[in-house]
C-alpha cells in the first residue's frame, strides 16, 4: 500500500513538473523569468524520481532523473546533469542494465569535457561491473576497465589505475589472451 501511495505521489510530482515547463516555455515567462520555473520543474523532477525509487518503480525513477538532466543541461548546469545522468544510471541498474550504462556514458562525457576524469574514470570501473555481471560482455567491460585505468593514470591515481589493469590482466588470461595478461601483470608488478 505504501509503495502504491509514493508512486501515486511520484505521479502527481510529474504532472506539476510537466505545468511548470509548459508555463516557462511561453513568451512573457521567457521574458520574466522562464529559468526558474525551469529550475522548480528540475527539482520536482528529481523529488518525483526519489518517490519513484521509495516506490521501487526503478525504470520510473531513472526516467525522472533523465528529464530532470535534460533540464539541467537546458539551464547550462553541466555538473547538476551529470549528477541526474548518475542518478539515473544508478536507478536503471536495477531494471535495465543497458540504459543504466547509457545514462552513465552521457555522465561521463559531462564529466571529462569538464576536466573531471577521476570522476569519469570511477563510471567507466561502474560500467565495467555492469557488463561483468548483469551483460555478461567480458570484452566491453575490459575496454571500460582499460578507459579507467587510462583516466586514473592521468590523475596520477596509480593505486587504482593498477586495480582496473589487474581486471584486465584477469580477464585477458581467461580468454586466453597471455601475452597481454603476462605484460600487464609485468607492467603491474
Amino acid at each position: 500500500m505504501a509503495q502504491a501511495a509514493k508512486e501515486q505521489e511520484a505521479l502527481q510530482l510529474l504532472a506539476e513538473a510537466d505545468r511548470k515547463l509548459r508555463g516557462s516555455r511561453s513568451f512573457l515567462a521567457g521574458l520574466f523569468g522562464g529559468n526558474s520555473r525551469i529550475e522548480e520543474a528540475c527539482d520536482i523532477y528529481a523529488r518525483a524520481a526519489n518517490m519513484f525509487k521509495m516506490a521501487k518503480n526503478w525504470s520510473a525513477a531513472g526516467n525522472a532523473f533523465c528529464q530532470a538532466a535534460q533540464l539541467h543541461l537546458q539551464l547550462q548546469s553541466k555538473h547538476d546533469a551529470a549528477t541526474s545522468f548518475v542518478d539515473a544510471g544508478n536507478a536503471f541498474k536495477k531494471a535495465d542494465p543497458q540504459e543504466a550504462i547509457n545514462c552513465l556514458l552521457r555522465a561521463i562525457e559531462i564529466y571529462t569535457d569538464m576536466g573531471r576524469f577521476t570522476i569519469a574514470a570511477k563510471h567507466h570501473v561502474s560500467i565495467a561491473e555492469i557488463y561483468e555481471t548483469e551483460l555478461v560482455d567480458i570484452e566491453k567491460a575490459i575496454a571500460h576497465y582499460e578507459q579507467a585505468a587510462d583516466y586514473y593514470r592521468g590523475e596520477e591515481s596509480n593505486s587504482s589505475a593498477n586495480k582496473c589493469l589487474l581486471k584486465v590482466a584477469t580477464y585477458a588470461a581467461q580468454l586466453e589472451q597471455y601475452p597481454r595478461a603476462l605484460d600487464i601483470y609485468e607492467q603491474v608488478g
